[in-house]
């Protein structure tokens, strides 16, 4: 998406969806009505306690690179220059499924 708003803005309008939608902030790992997370922001690099770009786990998740995979599979990760397409052949999709269908990037689904 394009914005001109500036990530911790950005970040802020996400936390603010994620309120409206019921979500409590009391423990780290907890479960949650609804998780938005900003994982890029073009090609900024950042790392503080507020907000660590790009999202430092989102590159070894399947659950995110199979659906970044959908929108972009050339999508290269700031720091490594590794694509999702890359990531998704290095990593564990087990468990990875999309509406009850078995996920496989690599058959259009």
């Amino acid at each position: 998406m394009r914005t001109l708003l500036d990530p911790y803005a950005l970040l802020r309008v996400l936390h603010g969806l994620e309120e409206h939608a019921g979500r409590k902030r009391h423990e780290r790992w907890e479960a949650r009505v609804l998780d938005l997370d900003l994982l890029l922001y073009g090609d900024h690099i950042q790392a503080d306690p507020v907000l660590t770009l790009p999202h430092p786990r989102a590159w070894e998740r399947a659950f995110v690179l199979c659906p970044l995979n959908d929108l972009n599979p050339a999508l290269a990760h700031p720091l490594t220059g590794e694509t999702v397409a890359q990531a998704l052949r290095r990593i564990d999709l087990s468990g990875v499924t999309l509406a009850g269908l078995d996920w496989s990037p690599f058959t259009g689904h």
